[in-house]
C-alpha cells in the first residue's frame, strides 16, 4: 500500500479554494486519506497502482442479497451527513474519516459534487449506505458502512442502478482498493494507467460544463 502514497500535504483546507484543490485532485486520479490516528493530519494522496473497480455487467447478486433488496427501502441524498457519520464511526476497525475530512465531504455535498445512498431497515432506521463523489460517468465510492444484514451490498445495487438508469451501460464505480468483501459483488482490478484512461473518457462524456460544474 506504501507505494499507492503519491504526495503529503500538511491538512486539508475546507475553504473554497481547497475544496476545488480537492476536487482537481480527484479529476486526476487521486485522493485525501490521512496519516495520521483516526486519519488525522498529515494528508496523504493516494493514487493506487491497482485500482477497485466496479463496472457495467459485473455486478454480482446473490441470492440472500435479492432477499435483502426486498426487505430495504433506499433513498438518494436524504442523510448525507448520518451515512457519513456511519462511516466515521471511531469503534470500526481501520476509521479514518477525521472530523476535518467529515467537514470536507460535507462541503462537497453541499456543492453538489459528494453523494450519499441511504438503505432503511422496516422501523425507519438508517441500516446502512455508502457515499463518494460524483463526476457523471464515473463515481468515487469513499465509504461504506452497515448496521444491518446486507445493507451495505443493498447501497452498492441501489448505486448501480442509479448510474444506469443515468449513463446507460457506460459507468464506472470507483472503489480505490478491492476488497474479498466487495470482489464478491464483482469488483474488479485495473491498472492505475487504464483507470486513468477511463477517468479521461468519462470527462469526455460528461463534458467540461459537467466534469468542472
Amino acid at each position: 500500500m506504501d507505494e499507492d502514497l503519491r504526495a503529503v500535504s500538511a491538512d486539508l483546507d475546507v475553504g473554497e479554494g481547497g475544496l476545488e484543490t480537492i476536487l482537481s485532485a480527484y479529476r486526476a486520479g487521486f485522493f485525501p486519506m490521512g496519516l495520521g490516528d483516526g486519519g488525522g493530519a498529515p494528508i496523504g494522496w493516494w493514487a493506487p497502482a491497482l485500482r477497485g473497480v466496479l463496472l457495467p455487467g459485473r455486478l454480482r447478486i446473490s441470492r440472500s442479497l435479492r432477499r435483502s433488496l426486498r426487505r430495504y427501502a433506499h433513498s438518494i441524498d436524504r442523510d448525507f451527513a448520518g451515512v457519513v457519520d456511519g462511516c466515521a464511526d471511531p469503534d470500526r476497525e481501520g476509521a479514518w474519516i477525521s472530523s476535518r475530512m467529515r467537514q470536507v465531504y460535507l462541503r462537497l455535498h453541499a456543492a453538489g459534487w459528494a453523494r450519499s445512498i441511504e438503505v432503511w431497515d422496516a422501523d425507519g432506521g438508517l441500516a446502512g449506505g455508502l457515499f463518494g463523489i460524483d463526476l457523471g460517468h464515473l463515481f468515487i465510492g469513499e465509504s461504506m458502512f452497515h448496521r444491518g444484514t446486507d445493507a451495505s451490498k443493498v447501497a452498492v445495487v441501489r448505486l448501480a442502478e442509479m448510474l444506469t438508469e443515468r449513463c446507460g451501460e457506460d459507468w464506472t464505480v470507483d472503489v480505490q482498493w478491492s476488497t474479498p468483501h466487495l470482489e464478491s459483488l464483482g469488483v474488479s482490478e485495473l491498472s492505475g494507467l487504464d483507470y486513468l484512461v477511463r477517468l479521461r473518457q468519462a470527462e469526455a462524456r460528461d463534458g467540461s460544463e459537467l466534469f468542472y460544474r
